[in-house]
């Protein structure tokens, strides 16, 4: 650990889960080296950081969001004037705590904190979640100190793999994992109604769910229950009245109470530490936090976008901790197929939590304060 004394600190990033969380989880560890160091956040006033860091207890100062436009349109004839005035916000940020560092975590308000301090001549360390660098990052690591990675292969000049800084609820629960783990299990499954006793399927597309793994599970619902399974089924908002009508479909000839459908859970560490297996789709932050708690797996990359899900996935699944199923391939036949039979095979399932444990990585947020702390070294005292 480098105890370099930071002093005071600058973070940006927000608008996402997968952006606020990993920037709280770095703030918490520089914090606890340094409790009475200078921490401002950079976010927007409708990313999810409203809420979440004043919430932890630290400063959110609101600017501008600077979208930056992947093809020609009317928002790059806006791009100057928004992102001057962005700049502008962030610089006075740096100037109101006299920041020593930027840590950047990608996202709408990081490419402005990028570029105020290079004006000011304070040095960037960011952080880049998925495996497929965004626009900010890009931009920003040219000429960054020091930059962090989730995955290794992700393509950043210079990038150091640190592993993706866990939310402090996971963090806790690996902890509490490692010192007592059937307790751990029973408390959560009491928490949230199930039996801790019976093998426990975890499905979740997150907070906006995903049509098709819902429709697909829910359609092995027959399957999973004559296979004596219990099944926490997340649908995500809106979502959960499909799932719900075909469960309802079955209380004549089965135990439904065995499978529990939820729009959404705050506790989302209750569940993962009731569970056996989880259904999901790969986001970073799911992929990091399943391996780092052990979990086995079943990826459905999101089908749309620049394919970073398949990316994000590809080494736990190569290391043997998760099956990789292309959304189209699951279906209801498919989930009736393996699901009840690998949850059943003890042994391979507790292969598959050892292998995904392997490459997990459980200090992330400590080496992105040692990447911090390591800049702010080498730029020295303040002129």
């Amino acid at each position: 650990m480098n105890t370099t004394p930071v002093h005071s600190v600058v973070l940006a990033g927000g608008g996402t889960a997968g952006h606020v969380n990993p920037l709280l989880a770095v703030a918490d560890e520089l914090r606890s080296r340094e409790p009475e160091a200078s921490f401002l956040v950079l976010g927007t006033a409708s990313g999810l950081e409203a809420d979440l860091v004043p919430a932890r207890g630290y400063r959110l100062r609101e600017i501008p969001r600077v979208p930056l436009p992947r093809r020609p349109s009317t928002d790059l004839l806006r791009l100057p004037g928004r992102l001057t005035a962005a700049v502008r916000a962030a610089e006075a940020a740096i100037d109101e705590i006299d920041a020593r560092a930027v840590v950047g975590f990608g996202g709408y308000v990081s490419t402005p904190a990028y570029l105020a301090a290079r004006r000011r001549g304070v040095p960037v360390v960011i952080h880049e979640q998925n495996a497929r660098p965004g626009l900010a990052n890009r931009l920003g690591s040219r000429w960054a100190a020091a930059v962090g990675t989730t995955f290794p292969g992700t393509s950043l000049p210079d990038a150091v793999c640190v592993g993706l800084p866990l939310r402090s609820e996971i963090a806790d629960l690996v902890a509490a994992r490692a010192a007592d783990p059937a307790g751990v299990r029973e408390r959560a499954a009491a928490a949230l109604g199930l039996d801790p006793h019976l093998p426990t399927v975890l499905v979740t597309g997150g907070s906006s769910g995903a049509l098709n793994v819902n429709r697909a599970v829910a359609g092995a619902a027959v399957e999973l229950l004559d296979a004596g399974l219990q099944v926490l089924h997340l649908t995500g908002r809106g979502k959960a009245d499909e799932v719900r009508g075909v469960v309802a479909g079955l209380a004549g000839t089965h135990d439904v109470g065995r499978y529990q459908v939820l729009e959404y859970l705050a506790e989302m560490h209750q569940a993962l530490a009731a569970c056996d297996l989880v259904v999901a789709r790969s986001g970073a932050g799911t992929v990091c936090e399943l391996a780092a708690l052990g979990l086995p797996a079943v990826y459905v990359p999101l089908p749309i976008g620049n394919g970073e899900q398949r990316l994000n996935a590809s080494g736990v699944v190569e290391a043997g901790g998760g099956l990789l199923v292309d959304d189209a391939d699951l279906t209801a036949g498919w989930v009736a197929r393996q699901v009840p039979a690998l949850v059943a095979d003890g042994p391979r399932l507790a292969q598959m939590g050892a292998a995904a444990a392997s490459v997990g990585v459980r200090d992330a947020a400590a080496r992105v304060a040692d990447l911090v702390a390591d800049a702010v070294g080498a730029a020295g005292a303040p002129s």
